[in-house]
């Protein structure tokens, strides 16, 4: 396998979170800011092997390599969010399909506490006839968060965002384990 497509395969990309408001009709800016948006760090990655757990056996990889939301509420109103998920898709040795799909979730929690709301989408790698490596960038437009009152501001909230994983990929995920890949030179 070329040793620059290994390096690219899992190429890791800091995932970088940013945060803007729209303003209503009225051009009032929002009372507090944004929920906090973050990958779960044990879900940000996805290896599929086809054999041992080694470089030449890897058949997919996906990965989460940025987010962004936007989001916006006034007075007692819920807060209305959307978030842009940027991915990096890779196709190993072992990787046999033109088109592969991956799940992955979005979640809404209150701060360090319980989940409000869950959601699983799909997206599609198409690697073509020639591609190892290709990039999607998903947006979910409509994620409406619930407040109290007017005094409860987004920051009371996080979006979660993950890779949904087999039970055998959160095992390797958690176990610290990394691929060696060959000396790049």
């Amino acid at each position: 396998m070329n040793k620059l497509l290994a390096g690219a395969l899992f190429a890791a990309a800091a995932a970088s979170s940013g945060c803007s408001s729209f303003k209503k009709e009225a051009q009032e800016a929002n009372p507090a800011p944004c929920p906090n948006v973050l990958v779960l760090s044990d879900a940000a990655r996805a290896l599929e092997f086809d054999g041992a757990e080694e470089l030449e056996n890897i058949a997919y990889t996906a990965e989460i390599t940025g987010l962004n939301i936007a989001c916006r509420y006034f007075g007692d109103e819920p807060i209305d969010a959307e978030i842009t998920v940027d991915m990096a898709f890779g196709k190993g040795p072992k990787g046999a399909k033109r088109q592969k799909y991956f799940k992955y979730f979005v979640a809404v929690t209150r701060k360090d506490l319980e989940v409000i709301t869950k959601k699983e989408f799909v997206v599609a790698a198409d690697f073509g006839d020639d591609k190892n490596l290709v990039f999607a960038q998903e947006e979910i437009d409509k994620i409406v968060i619930p407040r109290l009152n007017e005094e409860t501001s987004g920051v009371n909230f996080e979006i979660i965002v993950g890779l949904s994983l087999s039970a055998e990929q959160a095992i390797f995920n958690r176990s610290g384990k990394s691929l060696k890949f060959p000396d790049l030179k």
